[in-house]
C-alpha cells in the first residue's frame, strides 16, 4: 500500500505503536499526543476496504488525542516521553 492510502494523519517509522500501552505520551518538536485507543473495529468492507481492498484499522490502526499542537514534518523525529 502506499503511503496514505488508509488516510493517515502521521506516518511514523521505527514504532510499532500496538505494543504500547493507552496512556502513553509521545512528544515531537512542540507536540505532544498521548494514546488513546488501539485498533478500532472495522464495519463491514469500510470505504477505506471498497478504495483499496484492505482495512488494517483493527490489526494497525492507533488513535491519539493532541495535548499539545504544532508542527511536524518530514524527518522530524518522535520521542516517547519518560514516565
Amino acid at each position: 500500500m502506499a503511503d496514505g492510502a488508509f488516510g493517515e494523519n502521521l506516518l511514523v517509522e521505527g514504532f510499532d505503536f500496538k505494543t504500547f500501552p493507552v496512556g502513553t505520551v509521545f512528544e515531537c518538536n512542540d507536540v505532544v499526543l498521548e494514546l488513546t485507543q488501539i485498533g478500532k473495529k472495522c464495519h463491514s468492507e469500510c470505504e477505506i476496504f471498497h478504495q483499496v481492498g484492505d482495512c488494517i484499522m483493527p490489526r494497525e490502526g492507533v488513535f491519539a488525542r493532541v495535548l499539545h499542537g504544532g508542527v511536524i514534518k518530514a524527518g522530524d523525529e518522535l520521542y516517547v516521553r519518560e514516565q
